[in-house]
């Protein structure tokens, strides 16, 4: 933890550093001395950037993740930051700084694809309820949150959603039972039944099959439910063996096409 200067020292210290921060902007970047002198301001004012950082601390990102994007934005700030338009540094550089932070929750800490808009107002809502809940001395309700934030009901609701995706659960989490076994959280989730597919084929079918003539009706049956071969079919209808595998073939092929015709 740094250890804070003296009110004298700390004021002759930010003197300096704005001093040294006026001399680098007017510096030719092809000077000797431009890097040097680029490193020691950034340096100067790192302190201030882990004390921006440190507002974001009660997210659920690490402190130290937090500074190295503080600081990230801290060089922004440093490299682009004009004495001339008449701002002080810390004026122009807090909201840069601030601002990197706030991509970095906003773009990189989301384990599912949100649209920003969404993933601004779940940061909104959050931010909102820890202020509510300290001025009303208990939880806000959706309402309350949808005034303050000037929201309506549907897209508080929808930033609470969005908020559960913020981090996804792992499969390979234990998950405790009942008899004392232990289990993953995968293993107890259910897989895709084929036998959904087949119900799908089978209602499709039946008016298709409702469609057929008496003969192709008997081939089907005897083929598929009587299990016969193509050569008892051929001595049961008194025709040729080729004659039965072609017309199981039109009689199939219509019936696919009809199935792939209803999707």
């Amino acid at each position: 933890m740094d250890t804070p200067a003296p009110p004298d020292d700390y004021a002759r210290e930010r003197a300096a550093a704005r001093a040294a921060l006026v001399r680098l902007r007017r510096m030719p970047s092809d000077d000797p001395e431009y890097e040097s002198l680029r490193e020691h301001v950034i340096g100067e004012y790192m302190s201030y950037a882990r004390y921006i950082a440190g507002k974001f601390r009660q997210r659920g990102e690490a402190q130290s993740d937090l500074e190295q994007v503080a600081y990230l934005g801290l060089v922004k700030a440093v490299d682009n930051f004009d004495p001339d338009y008449g701002a002080a540094f810390l004026t122009y550089a807090t909201p840069m700084i601030a601002g990197e932070v706030r991509r970095h929750f906003r773009d990189t800490t989301w384990d599912v694809h949100v649209p920003r808009r969404v993933q601004e107002n779940a940061l909104a809502v959050r931010a909102a309820e820890r202020e509510l809940t300290q001025e009303l001395g208990h939880p806000p309700s959706a309402a309350e949150i949808a005034k303050r934030l000037e929201l309506s009901a549907d897209e508080v609701a929808e930033a609470y959603e969005a908020g559960a995706a913020h981090h996804a659960a792992s499969l390979d989490v234990p998950t405790a039972m009942s008899d004392g076994d232990g289990a993953s959280l995968g293993d107890l989730l259910g897989d895709d039944d084929p036998g959904f597919e087949l119900v799908v084929n089978r209602e499709a079918l039946k008016p298709l099959l409702a469609e057929l003539s008496p003969r192709d009706k008997r081939i089907l049956l005897m083929r598929f439910f009587r299990n016969m071969s193509q050569v008892q079919i051929a001595e049961e209808l008194g025709v040729s063996q080729m004659q039965v595998s072609r017309l199981l073939s039109r009689i199939l092929g219509d019936l696919r096409q009809g199935v792939e015709a209803e999707r």
